[in-house]
């Protein structure tokens, strides 16, 4: 590693988390690099990028940084620091990357805590030796750490059975901006103490504090698991919805789909619907049945995928929205009324045509939308316009610099604000942690 310019506050950086534990921007890997470099306003370079190796040397890290008053971005691996905002004049990337231990994996009461570093694909392999898992699929599962999952609140397809990020989390340890480190909530799943501090650090963009531990619910591995696979015209897409939605079924996911993200997967034409069952095989195999016959009345085109196919599936499918066009393009959450999911994709389509594409959970509402056009501020603005026409929002997560220059991310118009201030001001009074990266 090239060498550090040992300056004062360097040294005592060093003496914390050791000459390994340090990197400038010239020895950052050249990918981890490019996020920051579309994560921070232009024109800044942090010092450095640091790596505590214990929650105890993260807190003298930070107490560091508060007594010199260093602006600290918090990360994990570094896959989503491109997500949010511009962080204004960061000196220092705080990493958790090396908290990555198991501390306890109480197996009979299905519960884990875990130090937020760990990767998610690391603890979902580990805990498939005891038949149990993560009930999270956020963007990125090969590099995505628990603590970066929960600041960034990414919640992927499963939301539809199992809810958000922050109904999987009963347990958060946290670091302050002055270095103190604060606890809330427990390791059993009933215990509900410290639940709004939970709430809060859950999609807070690394701006109220860095979580450190996570204790998280468990669910038992299922026994089989199949996706049916819809595609058709958005009447009869909209009256296949309604009837899941109504029945007595339970997918683990159900994600509609825009008629370009349909063509790029090579599924069918027109609207798609992705149904996924994960239960004992005879159920699993009867609420498929049931859902390609109503799909055959309708009149839509369908399939089933199991095994490899459909994890393969699944796969391209999310790998479609993280990386979707050659060309420059912007990634972001939308969320409509459930009713006008139908409507919103078919919107999409019509006015980015196959330079757009999206998908939209159908129980929340809640989706990811991708669009490539040579002005994407604009694009972006008309698309915000639309979801709240439907009850919603759009945000967005990533874009090229200029864009995000050019257009308010985050469109927040709610009554919140306000709150959202006070509580920023109180967790992070000097402002230190993640400066405009979220909506405060």
């Amino acid at each position: 590693m090239k060498a550090i310019d040992m300056g004062e506050i360097a040294l005592e950086l060093a003496q914390i988390v050791g000459m390994e534990g340090m990197q400038t921007w010239e020895t950052l890997d050249p990918s981890v690099r490019q996020r920051l470099g579309e994560a921070i306003a232009p024109g800044c370079q942090p010092d450095y990028w640091v790596s505590p190796p214990t929650q105890e040397a993260l807190a003298e890290v930070m107490a560091l940084a508060f007594g010199n008053q260093k602006r600290v971005l918090p990360t994990g691996h570094g896959s989503k620091l491109h997500w949010g905002g511009l962080v204004r004049d960061p000196n220092w990337i705080v990493s958790t990357q090396h908290l990555d231990r198991i501390i306890e994996h109480a197996v009979a009461d299905f519960t884990l805590t875990v130090e937020a570093g760990m990767k998610l694909a690391d603890i979902q392999a580990t805990l498939a030796k005891t038949g149990q898992f993560l009930a999270i699929d956020p963007a990125y599962p090969q590099t995505a750490t628990l603590g970066g999952i929960v600041a960034t609140g990414d919640t992927g397809s499963w939301r539809h059975r199992y809810n958000s990020v922050r109904d999987q989390l009963i347990g958060i340890s946290f670091c302050r901006y002055d270095g103190q480190i604060v606890k809330a909530g427990g390791r059993v799943v009933k215990n509900v103490a410290g639940y709004d501090l939970m709430k809060l650090l859950t999609g807070s963009y690394g701006t109220l504090g860095i979580a450190t531990q996570l204790t998280f619910r468990l669910y038992p591995l299922p026994e089989a698991s199949q996706t049916v696979v819809l595609t058709g015209e958005a009447e009869e897409m909209a009256a296949i919805v309604r009837t899941l939605l109504a029945s007595s079924l339970t997918p683990m996911a159900a994600d509609l789909l825009s008629p370009q993200r349909v063509a790029n997967l090579e599924i069918g034409t027109g609207l798609g619907l992705m149904v996924q069952f994960q239960s004992l095989p005879e159920s699993v195999a009867e609420q498929s049945r049931r859902v390609l016959e109503w799909g055959e009345i309708l009149g839509l085109a369908g399939g089933s995928y199991g095994g490899g196919d459909e994890v393969e599936l699944w796969r391209r499918s999310r790998t479609l929205l993280e990386s979707p066009f050659p060309q420059a393009s912007l990634l972001g959450k939308m969320g409509v009324r459930s009713s006008a999911a139908v409507t919103a994709l078919t919107q999409l389509d019509a006015m980015f045509p196959r330079s757009a594409m999206g998908s939209i959970h159908i129980g929340s509402g809640l989706g990811t939308v991708a669009i490539a056009t040579e002005r994407l501020g604009t694009a972006a603005s008309k698309w915000r316009s639309v979801c709240q026409s439907h009850g919603g929002f759009f945000t967005v997560l990533a874009a090229p610099t200029a864009v995000k220059q050019q257009v308010d991310v985050w469109g927040y118009s709610g009554n919140a604000l306000d709150l959202m201030k006070q509580l920023k001001a109180k967790f992070d009074p000097e402002n230190l942690l993640s400066p405009d990266r979220f909506v405060v």
